[in-house]
């Protein structure tokens, strides 16, 4: 008798709402599959992911595996002498994300397995791709796509489940790193105030970085020290005010639409951020 179709089922989780909502999803709705949930950790995330982490361990059940080797944001800095990821070179997402998941199931491929990895890319997200495997045995799902979950259902998901949203999105749109350059400016204003400590840190590594040549600031043209200027940061909270007015406005002519969130996507337009660390 032939042996049974090695399988492994695998979802990545970010600390952000869609793929815990995915989670929850796919443990409420597909019981039957043993899924391992994991994380890449660079070191560097929001103290709030941490904490909602554990709160998704328990409601899952089990534990999320932390797969990333003892090589954290300052290793791979040091090896990208000193510059800093940017969206024009984005080693961070490549090294501290990818390549780590992709080491942790090549044990698995090498051994026969059919890996069937799950993604959360919603319905209302046409312009998003998932991660792309060379390997025809790794195989991507996106199961909110496929089942028509869009923003407002995975909000729903995560408040049904009694975990309610991350803490961040108080003041933040996605997780990620503390200094993700891909932040707007709002978002680093919002920093200082709610971890002056981690602002004042990506302060020093800028610094660290320029010294050394980097030719990338955190933020795009203009230096943190910059940024922090009273007068830029009142400039950036009327901006942030003024942009937000604009999309309140709008939502009058759709009463279907006028409690639902605004986001910084539809104040700033959309950005092909890092599915790998915001999803």
């Amino acid at each position: 008798m032939a042996d049974e179709k090695k399988v492994k089922h695998v979802l990545g989780i970010s600390g952000g709402k869609d793929s815990a909502a995915l989670a929850v999803y796919m443990r409420d709705n597909y019981p039957e599959l043993d899924i391992d949930y994991f994380f890449t950790d660079t070191g560097k995330e929001l103290p709030e992911v941490y904490e909602y982490l554990s709160k998704l361990e328990g409601y899952l059940g089990k534990p999320v595996l932390r797969i990333n080797p003892n090589r954290d944001f300052d290793f791979w800095l040091m090896q990208h002498n000193n510059y800093l990821p940017s969206a024009q070179a984005r080693w961070c997402t490549i090294k501290m994300k990818l390549k780590p998941f992709e080491e942790w199931v090549k044990p698995y491929l090498d051994d026969g397995y059919t890996v069937y990895s799950y993604v959360a890319i919603r319905s209302d997200e046409e312009y998003r791709e998932g991660y792309k495997s060379n390997n025809e045995n790794l195989i991507v799902k996106l199961p909110f796509k496929d089942d028509g979950i869009d923003k407002q259902s995975v909000i729903n998901i995560l408040e049904h489940s009694g975990l309610g949203m991350p803490a961040y999105y108080s003041w933040r749109s996605r997780s990620g790193c503390t200094f993700c350059f891909f932040q707007r400016k709002i978002e680093w204003v919002r920093l200082r105030e709610t971890h002056p400590d981690a602002f004042e840190e990506a302060k020093a590594y800028e610094k660290n970085a320029v010294e050394h040549g980097s030719p990338f600031t955190w933020s795009e043209r203009e230096s943190l020290n910059e940024l922090e200027k009273p007068e830029r940061i009142a400039q950036i909270k009327a901006d942030y005010e003024k942009r937000l007015e604009r999309a309140k406005q709008k939502r009058i002519a759709n009463p279907l639409k006028k409690d639902e969130e605004i986001d910084m996507d539809e104040l700033y337009g959309k950005s092909k951020v890092c599915l790998a660390c915001h999803k």
